[in-house]
C-alpha cells in the first residue's frame, strides 16, 4: 500500500460514537443550573466548557477555592492559583479562597451538589474503581477522590466503554482496588449513557449511529433498554459489527 493511499485511509476513517469533547458536553447538559460542582482530572475537566448558556454553575476545587473560573489568558495567569491537578486556573467576580482542610469538610459535608469523575472501572451496583489498577508497580493517584464519592450528593462519570484493547469497563464487579461502593449514579461513555438503578444498569440514550446491541456485546453486564422506541429506530443504521459510524450530534464549541 502506498503512502498516499495509507494518508488517503486515514483521512477518511469515521469516528464511532461520541469523542471526548462530546461527552464532556453531553454531561454537562445534566448538571442543574445553581449546582455546585467538582471536576475530577481528564475528561472532567472538559465539562466546565458546555454548561449551557443560561445556567450558573459554582466549581469548586480541593486545594480550597470556590468559583474556580476557566483556563487564564497570558495576561491573566498567575502562578499560584491552580487546582487540584496543577493546573493553572482563574477566579471568577466573589470567589472564596479557603484551608485545604475546610475544602475536605465542604465535601464530606455533603455541601457539594455533583462530582465529574473518571474511572477504570464501573460495576453493576455502581462501585467505582479509579485510582490504582492494584498491580506492585502501580503509582497510587486517588488525590481526594474517595472523599468525593463519599460526600457529593451525585456522582457522574466519563469514561472510555472499553479500555485500549477493548475489555469491558462496565462489570460484575470492579478488579480493581475500589474508590468507592454503590456510589455512582450516572455513566457517561462514548457509546452511550447508563442510568445506574436499584433494578440495574439502564441504558437511557445511545450515541448517534451506535445500536443497544453494539453496546451490549462492548459491556460485561447485561444491560436495561430504557430507550424509547423512537431512540431505537434512529440508532438501527449500525449492527453489532465493528463497523465505524459517523458522530454528528453534540459538536464541541469552536
Amino acid at each position: 500500500m502506498s503512502q498516499l493511499t495509507e494518508q488517503q485511509n486515514l483521512e477518511t476513517t469515521t469516528q464511532v460514537g461520541w469523542n471526548r469533547e462530546q461527552m464532556a458536553q453531553r454531561c454537562a447538559q445534566d448538571i442543574e443550573d445553581g449546582s455546585y460542582v467538582n471536576l475530577g482530572i481528564g475528561i472532567p475537566e472538559k465539562v466546565a466548557q458546555y454548561v449551557p448558556d443560561g445556567r450558573e454553575v459554582i466549581y469548586h476545587t480541593e486545594n480550597g477555592l470556590l468559583g474556580m473560573g476557566n483556563s487564564p489568558s497570558d495576561e491573566e495567569l498567575d502562578a499560584d492559583l491552580i487546582n487540584a491537578g496543577k493546573k493553572a486556573v482563574t477566579a471568577i467576580p466573589g470567589a472564596s479562597y479557603f484551608h485545604h482542610g475546610d475544602s475536605f469538610a465542604m465535601i464530606r459535608g455533603n455541601h457539594i451538589d455533583v462530582c465529574v469523575l473518571g474511572a477504570m472501572q464501573v460495576s453493576m451496583r455502581g462501585d467505582l474503581a479509579n485510582w490504582s489498577t492494584g498491580a506492585v508497580d502501580a503509582i497510587p493517584a486517588v488525590g481526594g477522590a474517595m472523599d468525593l464519592v463519599a460526600g457529593v450528593k451525585t456522582i457522574y462519570i466519563i469514561t472510555q466503554h472499553t479500555t485500549k484493547n477493548g475489555a469491558a469497563k462496565i462489570l460484575p464487579e470492579c478488579t480493581f482496588p475500589l474508590t468507592g461502593q454503590q456510589v455512582v449514579n450516572r455513566i457517561y461513555s462514548d457509546l452511550c449513557v447508563i442510568d445506574v438503578t436499584a433494578n440495574g444498569l439502564v441504558l437511557i440514550e445511545l450515541a448517534p449511529g451506535i445500536s443497544f446491541d453494539y453496546v451490549q456485546e462492548r459491556t460485561g453486564v447485561a444491560l436495561l433498554n430504557g430507550l424509547t422506541q423512537k431512540d431505537e429506530v434512529a440508532n438501527k443504521t449500525v449492527n453489532s459489527s465493528n463497523k465505524p459510524v459517523r458522530s454528528t450530534q453534540y459538536k464541541a464549541k469552536q
